[in-house]
């Protein structure tokens, strides 16, 4: 297990958290979104967006955290947004009530590919679960696309379950599926374990 840590991200990190998710979604979804959508991703943009969510986050229960690599130097090596579910949170034609109160929604989940399995998106996960503990939520959700196992995979692995809920994102005049999975967040820190399972990202 390579040494690694999770912490808040920082407003100087915006363009490099901007650049694991662009790395990323040309690699993990290159087989899931158009192409030419990918490519033409605007990094700068995401790199604003970005460090107005680091340093304007709708409420204190709106977290961006990242994770390192720590070796001779340290690497930004993935990150995870959270925060209470609002609309986007839900399923077409779903009411706003349908969720309940006290839920998480997990915006972003990314672990650039070349650092992957070494425990980064477990940290994450379980470094966002005691946010979430500690702001009153008790359940959590995110959306994943169809085509993606190993989101999926990993999600599972931590016990998310699908919810029934699905929808399908229209990129570019291509419909591309998503299901919605949930997991209730565990009571204590000791139910949720860092050290990744064989899934892990």
């Amino acid at each position: 297990m390579a040494a690694g840590y999770v912490r808040p991200a920082r407003p100087e990190d915006a363009g490099e958290i901007a650049r694991i998710q662009l790395a990323t979604w040309r690699v993990a979804y290159r087989r899931i979104l158009p192409r030419h959508v990918l490519d033409n991703l605007d990094e700068a943009y995401l790199a604003r967006r970005w460090g107005a969510a680091v340093q304007e986050p709708p409420s204190g229960a709106h977290r961006v955290l990242v994770a390192v690599e720590q070796a001779a130097q340290s690497y930004l090596v993935g990150f995870i947004a959270s925060g209470p579910a609002d609309a986007d949170a839900l399923a077409p034609d779903e009411p706003a009530e349908a969720l309940g109160s006290g839920v998480a929604a997990v915006t972003d989940l990314l672990v650039e590919p070349r650092w992957g399995r070494r425990g980064h998106g477990s940290r994450l996960l379980a470094a966002a679960v005691d946010h979430w503990r500690a702001d009153g939520l008790t359940r959590a959700v995110a959306w994943a696309f169809d085509a993606d196992a190993a989101t999926r995979k990993f999600l599972g692995s931590t016990g998310w379950e699908p919810d029934g809920a699905a929808r399908a994102l229209d990129v570019d005049d291509m419909l591309v599926p998503q299901l919605r999975l949930h997991v209730a967040v565990p009571e204590d820190a000791a139910a949720a374990d860092p050290e990744a399972p064989p899934a892990d990202r």
